[in-house]
């Protein structure tokens, strides 16, 4: 389907695929034209590259504006049973289903589509820094994310989850290496294998 415009877009992408604890949280948004212009002006982009304060200071905004949008996360325990491509899917598929607000088109954050979803979707390499409504859902799943990771690092403050947010630094290797994982590790990810260059965004 092409984007033209016009076209109502449903954007969706995942925060936290790579890092070794906590859940993958993945966020779906739809911008009206007022909404997308306004966050745009506010530095709405790729959350990746936003600090932690300008991601919280547009998802503020997106709550003043009312924008649509819904969230799913998706467990350590269901990323071990499904891997972590799969529950990243299942939760992008979740939020979206959720969504009240109706659109034309799902543009999805990445190559792979989602499985199963009645709507016509587009995936796209690097959505979250081309398509508006993609960057939205990309600091509401990061958002999102990194304050779940917040309240983990309450229970489990051994671990140090408040700093890293669950990505494999030394010092996390170094706390499983201490005291092991604890249940909201995600078992099936490898404590060694995992990419060492990888942090917290």
């Amino acid at each position: 389907m092409v984007l033209t415009k016009g076209t109502v877009i449903a954007g969706t992408d995942e925060a936290g695929r790579g890092p070794l604890a906590g859940p993958v949280v993945a966020a779906a948004v739809v911008l009206l034209p007022a909404q997308e212009e306004e966050l745009l002006a506010l530095g709405l982009g790729d959350s990746k590259k936003l600090t932690p304060r300008r991601r919280e200071r547009v998802f503020q905004r997106m709550i003043d504006l009312r924008v649509c949008w819904r969230a799913q996360a998706a467990s350590s325990l269901r990323i071990d049973r499904m891997n972590i491509l799969r529950a990243s899917l299942w939760a992008m598929g979740r939020s979206l289903m959720k969504l009240p607000e109706p659109f034309d088109v799902v543009v999805v954050d990445g190559t792979a589509p989602i499985p199963g979803l009645p709507f016509p979707q587009r995936p796209m390499a690097g959505a979250d820094a081309l398509v508006p409504a993609v960057s939205a859902a990309s600091v509401v799943a990061k958002v999102l994310r990194d304050r779940a990771m917040v309240a983990l690092d309450g229970l489990y403050p051994q671990y140090g989850f408040c700093a890293h947010k669950g990505y494999p630094t030394e010092a996390h290797r170094r706390a499983i290496a201490q005291w092991g994982p604890c249940p909201v590790h995600r078992m099936s990810f490898s404590w060694t294998a995992v990419s060492r260059s990888e942090g917290p965004p």
